[in-house]
Order: C-alpha cells, then structure tokens, then sequence
C-alpha cells in the first residue's frame, strides 16, 4: 500500500502510549491500533486533526505517501 501510516513514530517522538492518545483522542483502542498499523481503509478528518492535536504535529508527519 502507498500510504504509510507513521503513527507509531510521532507516538514514539512525543513519549505517548496507545492508552495515552486513545483517551486524549477519545477513539477506542482497538480502532487506533488499527490505524497504527496501517490496516485502516480510510480515516475521518475529524479523528486525523484530533490526533495531530494530541500530538502537536501536522497531517504529513503522520501519514506518508511512497511510490510502489
């Protein structure tokens, strides 16, 4: 898949657990480590500006596009 999801380096940068981000983000656990892993289909607006808020960084730190 050319859309890699580097949620778990910006977790690591910042020092914060799946537990952590889950409540701050309030999405289930289960649903965020989904997406940590790059498993998801698609992600709302909504739940990608909360995460960049609970992790002060912007949409592109999260997620990469990378040619096949």
């Amino acid at each position: 898949m050319p859309i890699i999801v580097n949620l778990d380096v910006m977790m690591a940068k910042r020092k914060m657990s799946l537990n952590e981000l889950s409540e701050k983000v309030d999405i289930t656990l289960s649903n965020l480590s989904i997406l940590k892993t790059g498993k998801a289909k698609a992600v709302r607006f909504s739940t990608l500006e909360a995460i960049c808020k609970a992790l002060d960084c912007q949409p592109g730190d999260i997620l990469e596009y990378v040619e096949e």
